[in-house]
Parts: C-alpha cells; structure tokens; sequence
C-alpha cells in the first residue's frame, strides 16, 4: 500500500507538471497569424498516416530511417507494457495482463525484440554522433545544449530499455523459483540472455533487482515526459499536427501577404476613401519582424524540429559556405518563442523585451542567403518548412524597411520607374526588332 501511495503521487505529479507545460507550449503557439484556410482534409490525413505514422520520407535515407524505425515502434508500441505498469504501480497487483494468457506472452516477447532494437538503434545512433561524427551533427548550432539533449536522450533510451531487461530477466527466474507474487506470465526470448548472470543470486536480491528497475523504469519515464517540453523530442507529441498542418502546395507557391493585397485592392478601387480609418486598431505589419507576426504553422513547426539537419545537409546555400542554415532557423524561432512565452509568464500577454526575432536572432546576412530552391522543405522527414519563416522575415525588410541587397533594390528602382526590371525606358522597348 505505502508503494501504490507513493506511485500514485509520483504519477499524479508528473501528469500535472507535463500538462501545465504542455499548455504553456499550445499557448506560445497560437501567439501566432491564423492566415490560411486549411482545406484538403483528406490529403492532410493521408500525409499523417504516410509521413508522420508511416515514416515515408525517413526511409529516403535507409539506414538511419530504419533505425528510427525500430525507436519509433518501439515508443508507441512499448507504451502497452508502460499501461500495464501504472496500473500494477496504482493497484499494487503484478502484471496485472497476464490472464490474456498465450498473447500476454506474444505481446511480452514482442516488447523485449523491440526493446533490443531500440537499444541497439540508440547505441549506432551516438556512435554516430560522437564517434563518426557526421557532419550534419557538428554544424555551429548544434554546440551545448542542443548536442547535449540529443545525447542525453539516447543515453537515457539505452538505460531505460537494459533495466526493462534486466527487471524482466530477475521476473522470470523469480517465477521459476515460485516465488510468491510473481506468478507464471511472459515469454523472455531477450532477458532469458541476462538469466544466467543472476543465477547465483538469493530470491531477496532478485527481488530487490526486479523491484529496483522496474520503479527506475516507470519514474524514468515520467521524467522524460516533462523533459519532452523542453527538448527537440517534443516532436514525438507533435509532429503528428504538423504533418496535417503542413503546406499542400506546389513547391515553389507562395502566399499572398493578406495586407498588402488589402492595400492593392484599395488602390484599384476607385470608390475606396483613402483616408478611411483601418478596420482594425492593430497595427498593420508586412511580413514578420518577431514571431507573433508568423504563422501558427510556423511556431509549431520551430516546436516540432529534431534537429536531425536533412534541411541543412541539402541547403546549398550552406554546402557553399553560406552563414543560412534552415535548421538553425527553426531553431532560433522555438528559442525566442520560448523567450517571449517566458515573458508573458512573468510580466502578462500585454509584455514587450524590445527584442525581434529579426536581427535578435536571425540576421539578414542569412535570409537573403537562400535561394528559396525548397530542397530544406522536401527534405524535411515531417514536412516542416524553415522557408516560410525565412521568406516573411524577407518581406518584413523589404516592405517595412525597405532592406535589400543592391541588384534587388536596383530592380525594385526599375520596375517602379520603367515598369520592367532592367534599366531603359518603356519607348525603347522594342528597339530589339530593329536590330534583326
């Protein structure tokens, strides 16, 4: 009873703590514009089930897509046995599934396959990381936290899965010995490995092995659940959204900027009073300077990266030595997100830290570096898409600040002036046919 008293406030306090965070998190993003309509809802289903659930465009690069896999799996399906643990842990019963008889065991033996392969998955995975060394993985904004999370993680993966093991392992000769509580479940076809290094022990020490790794199994996990809000693993959680959120439109359609097409309509209106007070007290702003002025897409994207770096790897802006990395842009906007929901927190909504996403953040050496080529959103494994951020910052500094570099400014002069992009005047437009 004292053990089922303790379970119950552990897991009560961190289901409070993950949900208050995770409202914090569902708050910052809807500080974000609602600018589209998002229509196709079949389609947008398809890409959950295809990308998110079916882990498509992971498998465009096999080896480590199929290692995601195997993590994958083994998150979602391992949960199962996680159920069956805080309901032990709540009633203080053990295995508590195990009248489902010949598919308890199935279901036992298919937790431990997938519980090595998570290991072993997690295992490559930091070997490549820290050994190999890939270069994805050594870019400048991976430095301290963000390389320290992404270790930390599979570390903790690693430790959770050998005590689900090795609890499994002291379980089954327990039940061999009939010691009373455990009863005869499970099928061991993994920890049955590990049984021989506990041969030699005393029920006691068993016992207390079983009973030790199985509480650091379940509190492990609940702590990684409140890690999850501040770490790039929130995308277990969301990238299940921002799959059917994201962009169904061909590669390369932008969208019209609602205000300066509210602007274009006014000017074509002959009947419209120039000088009318705006429909809206707010001010108009064109583009993004901070990240209430982006999309909610956007934010839940920047919430949504793991860092993996495919954007990057593809960015050809980057493979040439440019300062722009998509990833680092999502980065930034999650970062200052989060800064900006820090305030509200401390001070009210209404609080402004005089600081921007533009400038603050990501500078423009780095936006006008893009080539707006879409190869970071196609590479993306959840479709997410650094180049709606970076192209509304783009046309905060040029519509508002009237920022661009030369050739651009030249031909902005142009078009003004001449009604085409090059340097003559409209008379001697056809010129060309004279000289045939």
């Amino acid at each position: 009873m004292i053990q089922s008293a303790v379970f119950i406030v552990l897991l009560t306090a961190a289901v409070y703590w993950f949900t208050k965070n995770v409202r914090k998190i569902a708050r910052n993003i809807h500080l974000g514009q609602k600018r589209e309509k998002y229509d196709q809802v079949g389609e947008r289903w398809k890409n959950v089930f295809l990308i998110a659930f079916g882990q498509t465009k992971m498998m465009v690069r096999p080896i480590p897509g199929i290692l995601h896999f195997f993590v994958y799996a083994g998150f979602v399906i391992i949960n199962l046995e996680v159920l069956e643990i805080i309901i032990d842990g709540v009633a203080g019963t053990h295995r508590v599934f195990a009248p489902l008889g010949s598919l308890y065991d199935a279901l036992i033996a298919s937790f431990e396959v997938l519980a090595f392969l998570v290991l072993a998955a997690c295992v490559v995975f930091m070997i490549r990381r820290n050994v190999l060394k890939i270069q994805r993985f050594t870019k400048p904004e991976l430095q301290g936290f963000p390389s320290t999370d992404a270790n930390l993680i599979l570390i903790t993966e690693v430790l959770l899965m050998s005590a689900f093991l090795f609890m499994n392992a002291a379980d089954g000769i327990l039940q061999s010995r009939g010691v009373e509580h455990y009863i005869q479940a499970g099928s061991f076809p993994i920890s049955g490995f590990l049984q021989p290094l506990l041969q030699g022990w005393s029920d006691g020490a068993l016992i207390a092995l079983e009973r030790s790794t199985w509480w650091f199994h379940i509190v492990g996990i609940l702590l990684f659940l409140n890690y999850l809000p501040y770490s790039k693993h929130l995308h277990i959680v969301l990238a299940f959204p921002a799959t059917w959120y994201g962009n169904l439109k061909p590669k390369g359609q932008f969208s019209n900027d609602e205000n300066v097409m509210r602007e274009v309509q006014l000017m074509l209106d002959p009947s419209a009073d120039p000088y009318a007070a705006p429909a809206s007290d707010q001010p108009i702003v064109f583009g993004a300077k901070d990240v209430r002025d982006l999309n909610f897409k956007s934010l839940m994207d920047a919430y949504s990266c793991t860092e993996c770096g495919r954007c990057t790897s593809v960015c050809p802006a980057n493979q040439t030595g440019k300062k722009l990395s998509p990833r680092k842009i999502l980065m930034d906007t999650r970062d200052r997100l989060d800064e900006v929901g820090k305030g509200i927190d401390q001070h009210g909504a209404d609080y402004r830290d005089n600081k921007q996403l533009l400038g603050d953040y990501i500078t423009e050496e780095e936006l006008w570096a893009c080539t707006t080529c879409n190869a970071c959103t196609d590479a993306c494994p959840i479709n997410l898409d650094p180049l709606a951020v970076i192209m509304d910052l783009r046309r905060n500094l040029v519509m508002e600040e009237s920022k661009a570099p030369g050739s651009l400014m030249a031909m902005f002069s142009n078009i003004e002036n001449n009604a085409a992009p090059w340097q003559f005047a409209q008379s001697d437009r056809l010129n060309w046919k004279d000289e045939q």
